[in-house]
């Protein structure tokens, strides 16, 4: 099985790096570097598997694709 995808982008209007993982609702983080933001997201996400688990709600399956990897 492989990971959550994960989005990285540079955001002029924050002037740094934002990491996000879409099959994650709100699990999304920001960093000075791309290192920075995707070090942040991957804590972030097993926070979010954490609490997603303590509480006893349902992990999301692995399903985005960006759009350059889907297939006709």
């Amino acid at each position: 099985m492989t990971g959550y995808h994960i989005n990285l982008f540079y955001r002029e209007e924050d002037g740094g790096w934002i990491a996000d993982i879409p099959d994650l609702a709100m699990c999304s983080a920001f960093g000075e570097t791309p290192q920075d933001a995707l070090r942040e997201v991957l804590v972030a996400q097993e926070g979010w598997l954490a609490v997603a688990r303590e509480r006893g709600r349902p992990i999301p399956p692995h399903r985005y694709r960006p759009a350059t990897h889907q297939t006709a």
